[in-house]
């Protein structure tokens, strides 16, 4: 059983924290927990404004948190983000992500990330061994 308290993670363990450009996600699962998926709180700045295209991941993504919306960068479809929406990069979407207020959220990818990774140019994350 893993059980970890996200307020310990944030005050001692500083390596599951991740920073980027006006956001941080606080890693509770990583891949080497062995589970076939990681698991994140994510907090993006209001005003924010993000793209990411996930080529080698799926994600899921639940709103605990704030207002904004998301874009699907193939059509234009807009959708509203509030607490209780979730969505799913189901097919590797490239999207724009707008944090009208802080948006607080719980993040799952498949496969799991290492904690290592940072966003490339297109958006993306590497696979662990690409």
């Amino acid at each position: 059983m893993i059980v970890r308290d996200f307020n310990k993670i944030i005050e001692e363990e500083r390596d599951r924290v991740v920073n980027d450009a006006q956001w941080s996600s606080v890693r509770m699962l990583l891949a080497n927990d062995g589970m076939g998926f990681s698991f994140h709180i994510t907090f993006l700045e209001a005003g924010s404004e993000h793209t990411f295209h996930y080529k080698n991941h799926f994600e899921s993504v639940y709103c605990m948190e704030g207002k904004g919306r998301i874009i699907d960068l193939a059509t234009g479809e807009s959708h509203e983000i509030k607490p209780g929406v979730m969505y799913a990069l189901n097919e590797h979407d490239k999207h724009t992500l707008i944090a009208d207020e802080q948006l607080v959220m719980a993040c799952c990818f498949n496969p799991p990330v290492t904690g290592k990774e940072v966003h490339r140019a297109d958006g993306s994350y590497a696979l662990e061994d690409a």
